[in-house]
């Protein structure tokens, strides 16, 4: 397989194995042209993106314009905040009139579930979702599959544990199907209210409590409590919450195992995660951003039709 199997990038749960499979092994050429001392390549060059961002970003936003720049796209950079959507212009009028300036790609990312669907199914050109609502975050769930892959060499068989705001993250909603999709097996761990109901549903296990969930996995990717989501509190307090799932040293070095920690940023220190297991050698965080451009490049490359 040369092509992937679809025209936009909107969910990992649309995505066939092999699809993911292609977009790592592209991934894996533009990682080796990032460590080059010069990095850019023209495979893009008359391609035009508009990164349009109706949500507050700074590593998706900025992984996204590098990777365009790395592979010589033009790019247009959209904000809401300073645009006719605060006048009451709609979103689809947004859209029509930057295509009208002949884009031929959009990374998009908005507070409401679906948009990036409902605008596929509305515009002729490709759609990338950057994070929509609650429901997918799918590039970042290809780089944690990416980073996870790179350290273990597979991802099958593997015990990937995911902690904390699971009701709330679009991280959960890409990581989850990825893992399942490339063999890996999947439990969630976090206070009950943080839990989606019939979670099972989806093939992951919950496991209430963090040490046992911790004694399990290999890899542990920790998510931020999202409070801007929250419309009532769905915990007493963060430090309660620290207390019961916060992920420290002291926790880490009482297990019988070396576990590889994962968190997709921002990183709330002190809260889910405490600075010495953040920025220690079991930590992958750094590896996640650096291998977040080389798939977002692989992404662009092959919906643009280049490979």
């Amino acid at each position: 397989m040369s092509a992937l199997s679809t025209k936009h990038l909107i969910g990992l749960k649309q995505l066939e194995k092999s699809d993911i499979d292609l977009i790592f092994k592209t991934a894996d050429n533009f990682k080796e042209v990032l460590n080059r001392p010069i990095k850019k390549v023209p495979s893009l060059r008359d391609i035009t993106i508009a990164n349009m961002f109706f949500e507050d970003s700074t590593r998706t936003r900025i992984s996204f314009e590098l990777a365009e720049k790395r592979l010589s796209a033009d790019t247009i950079n959209f904000s809401s905040s300073g645009s006719s959507v605060k006048k009451g212009e709609t979103l689809l009028d947004t859209v029509r009139n930057i295509l009208a300036m002949k884009v031929d790609m959009i990374v998009m990312r908005h507070s409401s579930s679906g948009a990036p669907n409902f605008l596929a199914q509305h515009v002729p050109v490709n759609i990338i979702n950057a994070g929509d609502g609650t429901h997918e975050h799918p590039t970042q769930g290809l780089l944690d599959g990416y980073s996870v892959l790179q350290k273990f060499g597979s991802l099958k068989g593997l015990n990937y544990l995911i902690i904390g705001d699971v009701k709330h993250s679009r991280v959960a909603g890409s990581d989850i199907p990825l893992m399942l999709k490339m063999g890996a097996k999947v439990k969630v761990c976090g206070p009950p209210t943080l839990i989606p109901k019939h979670i099972e549903e989806l093939g992951v296990t919950y496991e209430p409590n963090l040490r046992k969930a911790l004694e399990w996995c290999d890899v542990a990717n920790v998510l931020r409590i999202q409070l801007e989501r929250m419309d009532i509190k769905f915990i007493p307090s963060l430090r309660e919450y620290s207390l019961s799932y916060g992920v420290n040293r002291a926790l880490l070095d009482s297990l019988n195992k070396d576990i590889t920690i994962m968190h997709p940023g921002p990183i709330n220190r002190g809260v889910e995660l405490n600075s010495d297991v953040a920025d220690s050698k079991q930590s992958l965080v750094l590896q996640q951003v650096e291998n977040g451009v080389a798939i977002r490049m692989a992404v662009l490359y092959l919906l643009a039709g280049r490979n």
